[in-house]
């Protein structure tokens, strides 16, 4: 058991399996591969939203949209759209390119995220919020195995994950914490708002990506 955890969180290869890509752009998918993307932001969006509707404090990139709309005007819709543009120009040096994942990804989860808002539960005692926020790092390390084995290209900001992982070596765990922590930090700069859900996302993404990365590449031939 210590030793798989060991494996987990020290992860530096994402998994192979027989259904993912071959390539980050392929526009052809098996219809396996598709579905088990698809599945994975359905998942992610799915998480996402259990983290909004714990009502604890939002995840560190939304503090900074939040910062963002503060200090610009903008809604924070907008901002959300500027930052992920502004983050695939840091593709470009790490040589990421986008894919047909890194569109669904953009499009699935918004819409996930508004078909399942009014109905997820909104618990009120701080045990139910923080548990439900634990659920919820659950789901979307789960969601992001799947899309990210898939190989069909990552959002904005896992592509910076996995970029960054590659040309520097370091664990995805320490990867995605870093980015997570500092994503936070300077939108509570700006003025976003930080609550108990934030420090515990930033705190939990990474070694959750890690999770899901392995269990489903072990699961998940």
């Amino acid at each position: 058991m210590l030793k798989i955890i060991i494996l987990i969180f020290t992860l530096k290869k994402m998994p192979i399996t027989s259904w993912a890509s071959s390539h980050e752009y392929n526009l052809k998918p098996k219809l396996v591969t598709l579905i088990y993307l698809i599945l994975g932001l359905i998942l992610f969006g799915i998480g996402e939203t259990l983290l909004i509707t714990a009502n604890i404090g939002v995840s560190p990139w939304f503090v900074l949209h939040q910062g963002l709309s503060f200090v610009s005007g903008y809604t924070i819709g907008i901002t959300t759209f500027i930052v992920s543009i502004i983050i695939l120009f840091f593709w470009i040096p790490i040589k990421q390119k986008p894919g047909l994942g890194t569109i669904l990804n953009a499009i699935l989860i918004s819409v996930v995220v508004d078909a399942t808002i009014f109905i997820l539960p909104y618990p009120e005692s701080l045990f139910f919020k923080i548990i439900q926020i634990i659920i919820a790092m659950f789901i979307i390390g789960i969601g992001s195995g799947f899309y990210l084995i898939a190989n069909l290209g990552p959002g904005p900001r896992d592509g910076l994950m996995t970029g960054l992982q590659k040309n520097t070596k370091y664990s995805f765990t320490l990867i995605r914490t870093i980015l997570e922590i500092s994503a936070v930090l300077f939108g509570f700069f700006l003025g976003g708002v930080i609550g108990l859900g934030t420090v515990l996302y930033a705190i939990m993404i990474g070694p959750s990506v890690s999770f899901g990365l392995y269990f489903v590449g072990r699961l998940f031939k």
